[in-house]
């Protein structure tokens, strides 16, 4: 009797189980939905190409498969004919032949043609995806650990520069354990890549600490980025939207928070944005010989480090788990205001800090000076970015 009793009470358990995952596993379905120029809801297809590389790339990519499934049917359909009507219960009797001329060079030439007929479209696809020339606008983009850098080398928007970084709420839900319902969940950035559209884009990769990868699936693009060593590829999106892809290299413990986000917008758009960062460059441009007040820093430098360090620090400076609190931190208590600033330069990254050379004299020295004066670190310092300027050199 007590058998029966706890058997039942096991099964109404393990039915409720399966029901709340069920029913957690259909909230989770619901509350995300496609993402336009991203991942789909059970995506089994490449993404939709918005450019004719892409485009290409699936073409070849269904050929392919079409082929490998003709190859497929044929051999195993050769294969289990021959077995079941030839079968020893038929009373089949085993053929005894040496060789046969015709035979050899059929298995020789046969797989030799449709190798050649494989090979000749996807060379022509490699090829044009390899064709950086003539490209209107050339943009460098640079790996860090784990953000994006991208610099218009040529063409209409030469000499902007910023960085991209992952959304710092987006960041927050996840460090919580609370993934925001939204279709975007750690593809955001604070500032995407801006480009027009029926432009040829060329896009240098590099880094600046380890391997890094550039792809956005929609373009048909992949090129990693690699320390000391350039390399190229080019996309032109035919479509205005947005699209967006990750870092497809494993570059590290924040790997999964390193998107790429790309926006292509009209020709007249794109002039618009381009006069608009070149304002907000110019009201930036700092001289690094200027005497900063003590207040005015550390109101810039709490904006540097929302942008930039309180993704691993912490708003509050606690940090975690490896990441070393910069509240009572020893370096940024010290008078020699040296040990912080090389440390912000250089990086340490056996430590997990990363470079930060790519930020300016002046915005090193206001997130420094932040730092040196917020949460219980009250030392009253002030770091000047000719300090910063003469450790560069």
């Amino acid at each position: 009797m007590n058998a029966r009793v706890h058997s039942a009470s096991r099964g109404r358990a393990l039915r409720a189980a399966v029901a709340a995952t069920a029913a957690l596993a259909a909230g989770s379905a619901l509350a995300v939905n496609d993402l336009k120029g991203g991942p789909g809801v059970n995506q089994i297809n490449l993404h939709e190409p918005v450019t004719r590389i892409a485009a290409e790339q699936m073409w070849l990519h269904n050929f392919m498969l079409v082929v490998c499934l003709v190859i497929f049917v044929a051999v195993f359909g050769v294969m289990f004919y021959s077995i079941f009507k030839h079968r020893k219960s038929k009373g089949a009797v085993s053929a005894n032949f040496h060789e046969s001329v015709a035979v050899e060079i059929a298995w020789t030439v046969v797989p030799l043609l449709i190798v050649i007929g494989m090979a000749l479209p996807a060379t022509k696809v490699v090829v044009a995806m390899k064709d950086t020339t003539n490209a209107d606008v050339t943009i460098k983009a640079t790996g860090y650990q784990w953000k994006w850098g991208y610099d218009y080398l040529k063409g209409e928007g030469e000499g902007i520069g910023f960085l991209a970084t992952l959304d710092a709420d987006q960041r927050a839900a996840s460090d919580s354990g609370k993934p925001a319902p939204v279709d975007n969940y750690l593809l955001k950035v604070d500032n995407p890549l801006v480009v027009p559209v029926d432009k040829k884009v060329r896009i240098i990769t590099t880094a600046n600490d380890v391997i890094h990868a550039w792809m956005v699936p929609a373009f048909g693009v992949k090129q990693d980025a690699i320390p000391g060593f350039v390399r190229d590829t080019w996309f032109k999106a035919e479509k205005i939207g947005d699209y967006y892809g990750q870092c497809a290299e494993l570059c590290g413990k924040e790997h999964a928070y390193m998107p790429i986000h790309v926006k292509v917008v009209s020709a007249e758009d794109y002039t618009k944005w381009v006069d608009g960062e070149k304002k907000k460059m110019a009201a930036k441009a700092d001289d690094p010989t200027k005497v900063w007040e003590q207040a005015a820093l550390i109101a810039r430098g709490e904006k540097v480090y929302a942008a930039n360090c309180a993704v691993c620090h912490k708003p509050d400076g606690s940090g975690a788990g490896p990441i070393k609190p910069l509240d009572h931190s020893p370096i940024v208590l010290a008078e020699d205001h040296m040990q912080q600033i090389a440390m912000v330069l250089n990086g340490k990254m056996d430590k997990g800090m990363p470079s930060w050379k790519q930020l300016s004299d002046t915005e090193i020295a206001a997130v420094i000076t932040y730092t040196k004066n917020s949460w219980s670190n009250k030392t009253g310092q002030t770091v000047q970015p000719a300090e910063v300027l003469a450790a560069r050199k």
